[in-house]
């Protein structure tokens, strides 16, 4: 049984593994918003949030050695607080970036009225 198995530190080829695949979930999203290959930011938003959720996960298996088997359930439940953490940041950041430009920038209109106020 290896280190990793045991619950160890991790051998180079599991660091190595790690690592490749940050690189990757990192090259994709750069690529999706330098190369915009897609008419629609939804799309974009959608990929970059996956594949940064997913980064978080190769980051805790591969680099903190957190998995589901080891010390009894406690990493499991661990696991499962991330993933929801994760969610609700993931969720809210999409909700604050979708509704800023609405929240943020009032209508010419708003101004007009303003700038005309006693």
């Amino acid at each position: 049984m290896s280190d990793h198995a045991k619950g160890g530190h991790g051998s180079l080829k599991t660091y190595v593994v790690g690592f490749v695949l940050s690189v990757i979930l990192t090259v994709i999203p750069f690529w999706v918003v330098m190369g915009e290959p897609f008419d629609n930011k939804g799309i974009a938003v959608a990929i970059i949030f996956i594949l940064g959720g997913t980064q978080m996960m190769v980051h805790i298996h591969y680099f903190l050695h957190v998995t589901i088997k080891v010390e009894e359930g406690w990493q499991a439940m661990s696991i499962g607080l991330t993933i929801l953490l994760l969610v609700i940041i993931m969720s809210g950041s999409i909700w604050v970036m979708f509704n800023l430009q609405e929240n943020m920038m009032p209508a010419h209109e708003q101004i007009e009225r303003v700038r005309n106020l006693p």
